[in-house]
C-alpha cells in the first residue's frame, strides 16, 4: 500500500458532529466510495495484507463490508461470501450457520451466518470490512469459520494492541489516523 492511499484515505474521511446534548462524533466516510482512487486502491492494499497467508475465500459482514469485500477478493482472485445479519431482512432460504457476536461497539450484540455450502475444509478465510472498533464482529465470524479463519483486514482498526493480536486483525489506519 502506499502513502498515497493512506493520504487519500484521511483526506475523504470526515468527523460529524451531531450537535448540542451529544458528546460524540460520527465518522462519515461516504469520501472514500466516491473517490474512485480510493476504490480502485482498496482492494489490493487489504489484499496486500495478508498475501502470505493464501486467503481462499473472502467473508465479509453486511453492510458496508459487502462494499469492500469484493474488492479485496477481486485483487486476491478468490471468491467472496457474505456473513449476514439474523433479522435484517427475509429469512434466507438456503441452510446457514450462525455465530454470536459479542456486544459491538454501541453495546448491542448480534447474530452473523453465512450459507453453510460455501466455506469449505479446504478454504482459508479472510475476514474484510471497513472498520474495526472492539473486534466483535471479527471474533464472531472467527469463531463461525473455525480452523477457516486466516484474519482479519480492515480500512481503520481501533481495537486495543491484544485484540488486533489475538484475532489477527490487520489495518491500513489505526483511529489516532483519524483523530478529529
Amino acid at each position: 500500500m502506499t502513502d498515497d492511499l493512506r493520504d487519500l484515505l484521511r483526506s475523504t474521511f470526515r468527523w460529524t458532529d451531531l450537535g448540542p446534548g451529544t458528546d460524540y462524533m460520527v465518522s462519515d466516510r461516504s469520501g472514500w466510495w466516491r473517490d474512485p482512487r480510493i476504490l480502485s486502491g482498496l482492494g489490493p492494499a487489504l489484499a496486500d495484507l495478508f498475501q502470505p497467508e493464501r486467503p481462499t475465500v473472502v467473508v465479509s459482514p453486511e453492510v458496508t463490508g459487502f462494499m469492500v469485500g469484493p474488492l479485496v477478493a477481486r485483487a486476491l482472485g478468490v471468491g467472496f461470501v457474505e456473513a449476514y445479519r439474523a433479522g435484517a431482512r427475509r429469512a434466507i432460504a438456503e441452510p446457514m450457520i450462525w455465530a454470536d457476536v459479542p456486544a459491538d461497539h454501541r453495546g448491542e450484540t448480534q447474530h452473523l451466518g453465512i450459507r453453510r455450502n460455501l466455506v469449505g475444509d479446504s478454504d482459508r478465510a479472510l475476514v474484510v470490512d471497513d472498520w474495526a472498533a472492539t473486534g466483535a464482529q471479527a471474533r464472531g465470524l472467527r469463531n463461525l469459520l473455525g480452523a477457516a479463519y486466516v484474519g482479519t483486514a480492515v480500512i481503520v482498526a481501533e481495537c486495543p494492541p491484544e485484540v488486533s493480536a489475538e484475532l489477527t486483525i490487520r489495518s491500513l489506519l489505526t483511529g489516532t489516523d483519524l483523530d478529529p
